[in-house]
């Protein structure tokens, strides 16, 4: 029984074997200051065809894992606004081409020095002038360096990379044997195919998906959400394949059709989790994928290539850099950064090797010297910052202190529930010129806003993914404005043991939600019945004949006595921090008068505690 239940059962053992080894790896890296990437590529070197021989097909797990690269590119796009991208068009038409002709130049000459013919050196050179956009933007991403101005830089140039494969490989069809008497209106209706998905992507994101999560958050189902979210990235990818495009390039332009909705840190968080593993796993499919054998035979040839490649890749970027006036530390470090080849060069060279354009062993070789580069480039990065601090300290500081508050986000606010007490909490901060982002989970209420030309994203505030979506570790203040007592108390909890060093200010229900919240560590909290009640009282009590100025002192005297109590009952715990709450809504916990001890005793609060009877209402208030 127990045999048949194994045959007919799902295999586990090899997405155990696969979790397993990054778990292991990139913690022990990391313990030695080395990057994760380097971790998941020794990891898939260990346990795949070379290694181990756990896995022998480490292909098809890069096809798989490439899904990755297109969710990291779909997150990419959602920080991507038109108007940012509209602003990045120089670098992006501008250094990103002038750096992908001079390298491609350089490289293609390297090829034909190796022995290649010009049409062999010149797949081989573009190849590896593609960067890798995994490896780049994973590294940028554990720097905190992705909004910076240098690694917005960086990410033109890959974008503009990205786009070169579509002609690449337009190219490498054309050097086919044979390719001169192809069709032309097969070609023809090739372009007309992928310009007609282009479209067919910009309408849908236009037009249809932004009402689309409206219907779903509506229903409140978030499993819903998660799967329209993936369904968002994985049907732009397909649309852009089946036009001929990029997988990744697709994903991209959906991020940046939504990065204006109001939906965009819901998606990004749902998004975040599938990304993360996925590129874990591209990693580990690559470092399965270096053929030691190839490598052992071809050393001399393989060893030059990648020395050779890297450093006159590295060359022409440095000079790109430098003839655009970029510091000379910006140009060392982004030259150490993308000297590697990326992986859409396994997509070409597989193109070549079907055209025929390259035999199965030269696409062995050309590829290893692709995978040997990548996996040397943590190595590179991390000696070329280690030299630049020791070398100048100071500049290095000066660079550490930009990553802190990428965008100058230092005195930005996120708030948390646009109800009546947010809208009114968020008028003097705009009033002031601060960034103020807005997240509600009430798509009534956003669509309310959006009319008065708030600008409020959708999103969970209890949920940490989104907080970290929204950008909470960057903020000067998050400001609560819930409703439910248990709601604020839970986001304040997160906030306060998440974001330690962001001040978390907090709307309360009533007297016992304060308490609690102050027990959770809130900065500042307020009833939010509090000072209207008091406004109320001093204008009731002048038109009942109550001069102005005595009707001003006994509202400070209320004032006095009101902190006075909630001092006291905070030291002598009248109510039960989080116990307070039972159920959805607060119910407040009976005051009992606290005994007197010995002459002193508990008077004076006694005397406070017993004022809250006599000025307007309970203790609870």
């Amino acid at each position: 029984m127990a045999a048949e239940t194994a045959s007919h059962g799902v295999d586990l053992i090899p997405v155990v074997t696969l979790l397993a080894a990054g778990v292991i790896a990139v913690p022990l890296f990391k313990r030695f200051g080395l990057d994760s990437v380097l971790g998941y590529l020794a990891a898939g070197l260990i346990i795949g065809p070379f290694g181990l021989g756990l896995f022998t097909d480490a292909q098809s797990i890069i096809h798989v894992a490439e899904l990755g690269v297109v969710m990291f590119l779909f997150v990419i796009g959602l920080e991507m606004r038109p108007s940012r991208l509209w602003g990045l068009r120089s670098e992006i038409m501008g250094l990103g081409l002038l750096q992908v002709v001079l390298c491609s130049a350089l490289l293609t000459f390297a090829g034909m020095a190796l022995g290649y013919s010009p049409s062999v050196a010149f797949v081989f050179g573009m190849g590896f002038v593609l960067t890798s956009t995994a490896i780049v933007f994973q590294i940028l991403n554990d720097r905190g360096e992705l909004s910076t101005p240098k690694g917005q830089r960086i990410v033109s140039i890959l974008l503009l990379e990205d786009l070169a494969i579509v002609p690449l490989l337009a190219a490498v069809a054309f050097m086919a044997p044979g390719a001169e008497s192809s069709d032309l209106s097969s070609d023809l209706m090739h372009v007309a195919i992928a310009l007609g998905a282009l479209v067919a992507l910009i309408l849908i994101g236009r037009y249809l998906l932004n009402p689309l999560f409206k219907v779903l958050a509506q229903a409140g189902a978030r499993e819903v959400m998660t799967a329209a979210a993936l369904l968002v990235v994985l049907g732009a990818a397909l649309a852009m394949q089946l036009g001929g495009l990029s997988m990744a390039m697709g994903a991209f332009l959906a991020g940046v059709m939504l990065s204006e909705s109001t939906f965009r840190h819901q998606l990004e968080a749902d998004i975040e989790p599938f990304r993360g593993i996925l590129l874990g796993l591209f990693f580990l499919g690559v470092g399965m994928a270096l053929d030691v054998n190839v490598v052992v035979a071809n050393l001399p040839l393989i060893s030059f290539a990648v020395v050779a490649f890297m450093l006159l890749k590295g060359i022409g970027i440095y000079a790109v850099a430098r003839l655009l006036r970029s510091s000379r530390e910006e140009a060392i470090e982004r030259a150490a950064l993308m000297a590697q080849g990326g992986e859409f060069a396994f997509v070409l060279y597989a193109a070549a090797t079907t055209f025929g354009v390259i035999d199965a062993q030269t696409n062995a070789i050309f590829t290893s010297t692709v995978i040997i580069s990548m996996v040397l480039t943590p190595f590179v990065t991390m000696a070329v910052n280690a030299a630049a601090t020791r070398l100048t300290p100071a500049a290095a500081a000066t660079s550490l202190d930009g990553i802190d508050a990428p965008d100058g986000l230092t005195g930005n606010v996120l708030i948390v529930g646009f109800g009546r007490f947010g809208q009114i909490v968020s008028q003097p901060l705009l009033a002031r010129g601060l960034e103020v982002s807005i997240i509600d989970n009430d798509v009534e209420m956003i669509q309310a806003a959006a009319e008065f030309g708030f600008k409020v994203y959708y999103g969970d505030g209890t949920r940490l993914d989104i907080l970290h979506a929204a950008g909470a570790e960057n903020v000067g203040a998050i400001i609560v404005c819930v409703d439910k007592a248990d709601v604020a108390l839970h986001i304040v909890e997160l906030a306060k043991a998440e974001f330690p060093l962001v001040q978390v200010f907090a709307r309360a229900y009533d007297r016992g939600a304060a308490l609690s919240l102050i027990a959770a560590g809130v900065d500042y909290q307020l009833r939010e019945t509090l000072e209207s009640a008091l406004v109320f009282g001093c204008y009731a009590l002048t038109k009942l004949g109550v001069p102005e100025p005595e009707a001003e002192e006994i509202m400070e005297e209320v004032r006095r006595r009101d902190e006075q109590r909630l001092a006291i009952q905070q030291v002598e715990g009248l109510y039960g921090g989080k116990q307070y709450f039972q159920g959805n809504r607060p119910t407040p916990t009976p005051l009992t008068t606290p005994k007197r001890t010995g002459r002193s005793g508990n008077a004076e609060a006694e005397a406070v505690l017993k004022g809250s009877a006599d000025v307007g209402g309970t203790a609870a208030t």
